[in-house]
Parts: C-alpha cells; sequence; structure tokens
C-alpha cells in the first residue's frame, strides 16, 4: 500500500489539474456563446448570395463563366481548417482524417492549413503544404477569409489548380461537431440547398448576368469560407468543453478513490501505533 505522503502528494497533484480543466471548460464555454452567436449572424448573409446565384443560373439560359465550368487542370486544392490549440477531444483528429482520405483519392493535390493542429497532421506524415494560416481559429474575422478567398481564387483563374475543397466542422451541438467537405470550386449550383419557391422567375441583372457572377461569385466563396472559419470555432469550443468537463470529472472520480485509499492507509497507521502501543504496555507488566 502506499505511503500517506504519496497519496497526499497525488491528491494533490490530481486537484490542481482538476481546476485547470475546470477553468479550462469555463472559458471555453464562454467562447462557444460568442461563437454561436457569430454562426446564428453568418448563415442569413450565406442564404441571401446562394439564393442569387441560384436565380441567376436558373432563369438564364446558355450563361457561362469560369467559376463554374471546369477548367480541365488536374489537381486539387484541399483547405483544412483545424484549432491552433490541442485539448479539444478528437475535433482535430476527425476533420484531418476526413481531409486525408479525400486527398489520397486525388492523383495531384496541395494543401492549404488553418490552424496549427491539420499544419502539425500534415507535416508529420511527409506532406507538402503549400500554404498555412494561423492564429485565426479561435476568432475568425471576415477579412480573414476575403484573404483565404482571394488566394484561392488566384489559383484557379491561373490554372494552378483544377478544383478547390473545403474541409471543416459543422457546429450541430454542444457534444455534435460533424466534420464535413465541400467543392468551392468548379461552382455546383445545382447542388446548393435553395427553396425554389423563393426565385423570382422575372428577375433582371444588370449590366449582364456573367457581370452580375463575376461580382457575386467571390462574395459566396468568401462567406462559405467565413462561414466555415465560424462553424469550426463553435465546434472547438464545443469540442474542448466537452473534453474539459469529462477531465474535471475523472479527476473527482480519481480523487474519491484516493481519499478511500488515504483513510485506508491512515486507518492502518494508527492500528499499528495502537499495536506498538498495546504491546509496549504488555512487556512493561
Amino acid at each position: 500500500m502506499a505511503s500517506l505522503q504519496e497519496v497526499k502528494g497525488r491528491m494533490k497533484s490530481i486537484d490542481g489539474t482538476k481546476q485547470i480543466t475546470n477553468a479550462m471548460d469555463l472559458v471555453a464555454t464562454a467562447k462557444l456563446t460568442k461563437s454561436r452567436e457569430n454562426v446564428k449572424k453568418t448563415r442569413p448573409f450565406f442564404n441571401t448570395v446562394q439564393e442569387t446565384i441560384h436565380s441567376i443560373m436558373s432563369n438564364t439560359n446558355g450563361i457561362s463563366h469560369p467559376f463554374i465550368r471546369s477548367n480541365k487542370v488536374d489537381n486539387a486544392t484541399f483547405v483544412v481548417i483545424s484549432s491552433d490549440m490541442g485539448l479539444c477531444g478528437g475535433y482535430n483528429a476527425n476533420v484531418c482524417k476526413l481531409a486525408l482520405e479525400n486527398i489520397e483519392a486525388k492523383n495531384n493535390a496541395d494543401i492549404i492549413t488553418i490552424g496549427k493542429k491539420s499544419r502539425e497532421y500534415f507535416r508529420a506524415r511527409d506532406m507538402e503544404i503549400s500554404k498555412e494560416y494561423i492564429g485565426i481559429s479561435e476568432n475568425p474575422t471576415y477579412i480573414h477569409a476575403d484573404g483565404i478567398a482571394s488566394e484561392i481564387i488566384k489559383r484557379y483563374k491561373e490554372g494552378q489548380t483544377g478544383e478547390v475543397y473545403l474541409v471543416y466542422t459543422v457546429f450541430e451541438s454542444v457534444i455534435s461537431q460533424v466534420p464535413k467537405i465541400v467543392r468551392l470550386l468548379p461552382l455546383e449550383p445545382e447542388k446548393f440547398d435553395i427553396d425554389d419557391k423563393k426565385i423570382n422567375p422575372l428577375m433582371s441583372y444588370d449590366p449582364s448576368p456573367e457581370a452580375v457572377l463575376e461580382y457575386v461569385i467571390p462574395k459566396y466563396i468568401t462567406s462559405v469560407i467565413y462561414g466555415a472559419l465560424v462553424e469550426s470555432a463553435a465546434s472547438e469550443q464545443g469540442a474542448r468543453m466537452t473534453a474539459m468537463s469529462a477531465a474535471t470529472d475523472n479527476a473527482e472520480e480519481m480523487l474519491e478513490d484516493l481519499n478511500i485509499l488515504y483513510n485506508r492507509a491512515r486507518q492502518a497507521e494508527i492500528t499499528q501505533e495502537l499495536s506498538e502501543i498495546v504491546g509496549g504496555a504488555e512487556a512493561l507488566k
């Protein structure tokens, strides 16, 4: 049986860990509240831009745009969104695993990472990263998304890549975050989740549908990336909150077990001391 000093030392160490995990749980809860508000705010703008693109494609015959048709380049770009910090359960591993499965299915692919954890994941597998972004996973802004979108659009226009995929995590609830992959370029308007009743068949576009698309599509790509960044930020905090809450509960269970062990060791020590006293008294008789 462990000595009293050893048990007390372990209890002190675990109690310190419990205080840290509990504090991280509270911080993640506060950040999650903010991230969920951002998710609600981004969805209306995204839906409006998506409806505009779908309306143009539905009401205009023979329309052609470089962002909608394939540029026939045999290379795919994968933008993978992860966190900059760990201690969030399987959040990073799940999204990186989904990305890896799709990357390996392509003949040629390059990787853009957002977050330190995705960068570390692919570097550990000796996979080349063409561009990386760090320090934005917890507090993404529209400006961050615009910069990433500009890089993607530039590559596609210049023929550096033929397809662009975005891999991120959808926030469903505090205990459910689902990794997802979507194709950004070329666009697939027929796959947009749009209610056809919202489409106005009498809509006209000035100066032309193509000119409107030239303006709207980059906004759409930026809004998708920003929405993915915000969803991922909420997912990260939800996963961290769940992980830290579980860690705190485990620490409390360990403390309870150690407390029982401590009491047993203390009882054994007292019994030993009593036995020695009784034995000494008997020897004096």
